[in-house]
């Protein structure tokens, strides 16, 4: 059994070739949203968050035979973990991380290091800000808001938690987007218009998270846009290709 962490638009490809490549492939997912992996004997799927014990328990109850990592670029604390479970129980552990989108020389574009740094950067010009980044590092913005009194638009997902979350941070309700991405560019751009943003803040989440449409929007609508930069990976290697993912994990079992 292939234990395939995931959740993002990168999961259901990389489990349906695992499986026609006849390994039985367990998907393992933080929340309930369905991915459509099909109906394939050899998947199965499970959703819930997991920490570094629970992971164990997992991988030793399930007797699974290695890792593939295909969370979220962004995903830093599952991925450690994933890690470190792996070397504890001598499995290979694979990493699958989609090609990054924007390059950091990009007209328009302000990379910022995290979110502390990101919200100054936004908050720094002077008109209303587009937060696209979800809820969990939304304090830094908030207090930024409220330092300049310039307007914070969040953008989240249409869940209850995710609402609850924006409205704790002081976020005005008509200010909370809900929806889920990625989002056209006539999509983004409507909502910089109707709220006359001025700078989106985005994570780089590749061309699968929709960054591209959100700068081709930026371009058209004269909008500044801070990049959140991704997480250094440390000493694990990250594959971009599924091809070379597959390859690697062949060898891996050998």
């Amino acid at each position: 059994m292939i234990l395939l962490l995931g959740g993002t638009s990168d999961t259901p490809p990389i489990a349906l070739r695992l499986a026609a490549d006849g390994y039985r492939v367990l998907v393992s997912r933080a929340t309930d949203v369905p991915l459509e992996t099909g109906h394939h004997p050899n998947i199965e799927s499970r959703s819930g968050q997991l920490d570094e014990h629970s992971l164990g328990e997992l991988v030793e109850r399930r007797g699974i035979r290695a890792i593939v990592d295909a969370t979220h670029p962004y995903a830093v604390t599952i991925r450690a973990a994933a890690g470190r479970v792996a070397k504890d129980k001598g499995l290979p552990y694979l990493c699958f991380v989609r090609p990054a989108a924007v390059e950091p020389a990009t007209p328009g574009v302000e990379m910022a290091a995290d979110h502390p740094s990101a919200a100054v950067a936004a908050f720094g010009r002077g008109r209303p800000v587009l937060l696209t980044t979800g809820t969990r590092n939304l304090a830094p913005y908030a207090t930024q808001a409220r330092r300049t009194e310039l307007p914070l638009v969040a953008r989240v997902l249409d869940r209850p938690q995710s609402l609850e979350a924006c409205l704790r941070a002081g976020i005005p309700r008509e200010h909370i987007l809900v929806g889920r991405g990625p989002f056209s560019v006539d999509d983004n751009r409507r909502h910089l218009r109707d709220f006359r943003i001025g700078v989106l803040v985005t994570k780089d989440s590749g061309a699968a998270g929709g960054v591209v449409e959100k700068l081709e929007a930026a371009r058209a609508e004269n909008c500044h846009m801070v990049v959140v930069a991704r997480p250094a990976l440390g000493n694990q290697q990250a594959i971009a290709d599924v091809d070379r993912l597959i390859e690697a994990l062949a060898a891996a079992l050998l």
